[in-house]
Formats: C-alpha cells, structure tokens, sequence
C-alpha cells in the first residue's frame, strides 16, 4: 500500500468522523415540560395551625436525612444500618451500573471498529490445477496477516439519539434509586413509630388488667362480707377476661412489627436489632416544610424518573426515523501475505482495499414506518405516565398537609377525651363505695376511660406518621445529600440532552 493510499485512506475516515460527530440528529430534540400550573396543594388556602399545633414553613427545605427531625438516635442509628444491609438498596445501585455501562457501550459506536487477524493455513491444490503460487508447489503453506478497519458514520444522529435514550434510561434509574432509598426511610420511620404506638398500647392495656385485677380482688372481697352479690363478682371477671382477651392481638402486631424492622433493615428473624422504640424517645417536629408547587415536580424522585423515561422515548423516535434513511459505512483492510511466516511484510507481500458502502432501505414491508409510529406511541404513553405521577405527587403533598392540620385537632380531642374520662372514672369509683352507683355504670365509666386512653395513644402515633408522610411527599430532601446519586443540579427546561 503507497502512502499517497494510507494518506487518502486515513482523509476518508477523518473526514467520516468529523461527518458523524456535527451531522444532524433526526427526531424531536427534547424539552422537559413545563411546570404545573398548580398555586397550592388545596383548593382553600392552607390554614394557619395554632400557636401549640406544628408550624408549616415555606422556606424551610427538606433536610438530606429528613428522619433527624424526630430526634431519635436510635432511629438514626438504624436507618444508617439500613442504607448498607437492605438488599433493595443493593439491587438499585447495580440497576444503575448497568444503565451507565449500557451507555458507555453504546458510545463505542462512535468511533470506528479495529480488529486483526493472522491466517495461517497449509494447501494442497489438485493435480488438474495450476499450482496456485508462484513457486508451481501443488504442496503449500500460506501466511495471511490482516488488519480490518470498518466505520459508519452517524450521519442522521441514529447512534446520538440512542446514546441520548440511553442516558434518560440512567438518569431515570439513578432517580429509582433515590425512590427506593426514599421509601426504606420511610418504611422504617413509620415501623418505627408503628412499634412505639403498640408498646405503648400493650403497656397501658396492661396497666388496664391490673387495675381490673385489683377490682375484682376488692369485689370478691366484698361479695365475702356479703356487700356485693355474685353477680357483681362475674360481671367483673368478664370485664377482666375482655381487658386480658385485647392483649395478645397487640402482642401479636408488635412482634410481626419487629420481623418487619428486621427485613427492612437487612437482617433475618434471628438477628435482634438494638433499638427499641417508644413514644417517648420520639419527638414530634415542631416546624414542617411546605415547599412551593413549583418546586415538587424538581424533588420528587418518582416525578424525575417519569421525566427521564419521558426523554428517553422522545429520543427513541429518532432512532426510529433514522433506521428509515440511508446508512453509510467504509471499510478498509491493509494486509500481507507470504509463504513462509519470516516474509510476512516483506516487500511484494502486502496488500490492501477500501470500499465504501450506501444502503437505503426501499421496501421492508411498513415495518420501519410502523415501529416509528410505535415510538410515537411510546412517547405519547411516557407523557400520560408522567402526568399521572405528577398529579400522584401533588395528591400525596395534599393528603399529608390535610392530615397533619387535622391532626392536631384529633389529639386535642383525644387528650381531653381521656382527662374527662378518668375523672369520670374517679368518681364513679367513689360513688361505688358510696353506693350511689350500679356495678355496671362502673364498669361502663372504665371501659370509656380505656378506649379513650388508646386512641390518645393512637392520635400521637398519628401525628408523628403523618408528620413522616409529608416529609416523604415532598421528596425527602436527597438534593440536600452530599452522597446523593441524582443529579442535583437541575437541567435548562430547553435543553434537549441530559446534563
């Protein structure tokens, strides 16, 4: 092979390079849509709490590890745990390595494709033949060295759009990861509010078996002295059987808690976490962020995910338009070829070729044309997906904000519910000795005390989970994480290519 012919070869592939690096990208080049319209998460203003009840500050951000708002350090300490040993999380993490190898595979596509190849091979040509080398042997050998060079430029941007496809796919993958990671926290947060609720629910149903242990000795006491009649006596025993009979099912929901917590952190059934989690280490925040409206689509990381699956399906219609228009390639082989291995590239072995390809599909039966309108399709059903988790985020931001307003009403009542019913049960206890009142309008008295006493238990075990749930809503913070593997930087709502 001349020089002049190595020049030109290596003109024609620079020049195909250069081709397919500025040529156009056929297709919808991407804009990420535009925000909702949406001023508030209700259709009435938000309410201002009062000055006892949680403070919803809107310029208050999300922290990165929004669970510290409880001030737990047991909690802390488990989510921390968590993060490492949950196999959810794990799973995500090589999800997202084979999204962004898959995009680095992809890329290789760019550059042309090299390979070498050594033939060595021993003939015999037959005998009504011309001996095949020059020597006449009918008995050769023949050495073949050769090194193949193949390029197709991307000269309508095919190969850009399915490396921008496939970028979307990662990004999308890397804000999954964030989801899943949002939903352990969360998981966890409410298992353990979830347990501080039952502990709290079996100590006081106890404390309830006790005190009906203690009335029924005290009965029984003055059924002897004949004070009381035997029916009084069992009516109480069945009072205690129904206090005792409430016990096991909370002891029940406490251990599955448990196993629960277990599983979530990463462990099996056998393997006790540490902590152990009761109201009272559990404290309520007193301020919660409200971020603006316009602002969640930018949090959420399910919003992002939909927004990056979005990307991708846009960049896939230009792949599709692409398969439909010519396709270019050269090739290029320089070589040697000898008898002996010791002539290879010796003067008179060489050899070499360049061709150069055009193929342009002209019939294949409408399937370039329908697997186009597939992806259009496949657009259209990305841009539904992604509103309906949009108008999902807005609805779960408008649900946590309705509860946690009504929920301090719920625990004010409840509070005084309770006070009201173990005064009432005081004097009802006192109006017994006196014998001003029936056995039964006792036991009445106590049962209100009792059902009362659980669901103020219930209605701060409320305020702490729904108080979870907006935190969680609002996308929990990971653009405030220094680890965070999104991307924390958002992209201009013109671009068309991922950041």
């Amino acid at each position: 092979m001349t020089t002049r012919n190595v020049i030109l070869l290596r003109q024609a592939i620079l020049a195909s390079l250069i081709v397919g690096v500025v040529g156009c990208a056929v297709g919808p080049d991407f804009h990420r849509p535009a925000p909702p319209e949406a001023k508030s998460y209700q259709s009435e203003p938000t309410s201002v709490p009062q000055a006892d009840a949680q403070r919803l500050v809107e310029t208050m951000d999300v922290p990165g590890q929004w669970w510290t708002l409880f001030h737990s350090v047991a909690l802390n300490d488990l989510i921390v745990s968590a993060l490492k040993a949950n196999p959810d999380i794990a799973a995500a993490q090589a999800a997202l390595r084979i999204a962004q190898e898959n995009v680095y595979a992809q890329e290789g596509a760019y550059f042309p494709s090299v390979s070498a190849n050594l033939n060595p091979t021993r003939q015999k040509t037959a005998g009504s033949l011309s001996a095949v080398p020059s020597s006449g042997a009918y008995i050769y050998s023949l050495h073949t060295a050769q090194l193949n060079i193949s390029y197709a430029p991307d000269v309508f941007g095919g190969n850009r759009r399915q490396v921008e496809s496939l970028k979307a796919q990662a990004e999308a993958q890397r804000y999954q990861l964030e989801a899943t990671r949002l939903t352990l926290t969360s998981n966890l947060v409410n298992a353990a509010i979830q347990e501080a609720s039952l502990r709290a629910q079996i100590e006081a149903t106890q404390a309830i078996i006790a005190d009906q242990q203690h009335t029924l000795e005290s009965f029984r006491t003055q059924f002897t002295l004949g004070q009381v009649a035997e029916a009084d006596v069992a009516t109480q025993q069945a009072a205690l059987a129904q206090a005792q009979a409430s016990l096991p099912p909370l002891q029940k929901q406490l251990v599955i808690q448990r196993d629960a917590i277990k599983a979530l952190a990463g462990r099996f059934p056998d393997q006790e976490p540490d902590a152990r989690f009761v109201l009272a280490d559990l404290q309520l925040p007193a301020e919660l962020p409200l971020s603006l409206p316009s602002k969640l689509v930018e949090q959420r990381p399910d919003v992002r995910a939909a927004e990056a699956q979005l990307h991708s399906a846009s960049a896939q219609i230009g792949v599709a338009v692409a398969n439909r228009l010519p396709n270019f390639s050269i090739d290029g082989s320089i070589g040697s070829s000898a008898n002996k291995f010791g002539d290879l590239f010796k003067a008179g072995t060489g050899f070499w070729s360049t061709a150069g390809n055009l193929t342009q599909p002209i019939f294949e039966g409408s399937t370039l044309l329908h697997r186009q309108r597939a992806a259009e399709a496949a657009f259209d059903q990305a841009s539904a997906q992604y509103q309906s988790t949009v108008i999902g985020a807005f609805q779960n931001v408008a649900d946590a904000l309705h509860a946690v307003q009504i929920d301090t009403d719920a625990w004010k009542a409840a509070l005084a519910s309770e006070c009201a019913a173990k005064h009432s049960l005081d004097i009802a206890r006192n109006l017994l000795k006196l014998g001003s009142i029936s056995i039964l309008s006792m036991l009445q008295a106590e049962q209100t005390w009792q059902q009362a006493r659980l669901m103020l238990i219930q209605a701060e075990a409320n305020r702490l989970a729904d108080s979870a749930a907006l935190l969680q809503a609002l996308g929990g913070g990971w653009w405030n994480r220094t680890d965070a593997t999104a991307s924390t930087t958002p992209m201009n709502r013109d671009q068309g290519s991922m950041p």
